[in-house]
């Protein structure tokens, strides 16, 4: 999904609404909350009943989370799933977009962009 295109779930009704909309297409919950001036992302694979994440996919995302928390760029409290994964303390909703959308393409098998995006600022 494009970074544009992840939701905005910030307040209790776009939270449920946007879970409420990956669940009726049986797809793969990602979404951006805010936390005041940071941002938190959410992806829950439990309501895409067909989807698996191979062991591959998913050690890593751990280790790209593992590495957003060793430089500073995510919480040590964000949780790297196996089928829920919440990022927190991401500095910007352009950032929280980018890494959003990196997760996301992640857990339907297309590591690359998590791999760019969970490097080291500059």
């Amino acid at each position: 999904m494009p970074a544009e295109r992840i939701p905005d779930a910030s307040g209790l009704n776009g939270f449920d609404a946007a879970y409420r909309a990956a669940r009726q297409q049986r797809a793969v919950f990602i979404a951006l909350e805010s936390e005041g001036p940071r941002w938190r992302i959410e992806a829950d694979t439990l309501i895409a009943p067909e989807h698996t994440i191979g062991t591959g996919v998913y050690d890593a995302v751990r280790e790209a989370v593992i590495r957003l928390v060793s430089t500073g760029q995510i919480r040590s409290d964000s949780y790297a799933g196996p089928v829920y994964f919440v990022l927190h303390d991401v500095e910007g909703e352009l950032r929280a977009r980018e890494l959003a959308a990196a997760l996301h393409a992640a857990l339907y098998g297309d590591l690359a962009p998590l791999a760019c995006a969970a490097r080291p600022p500059a």
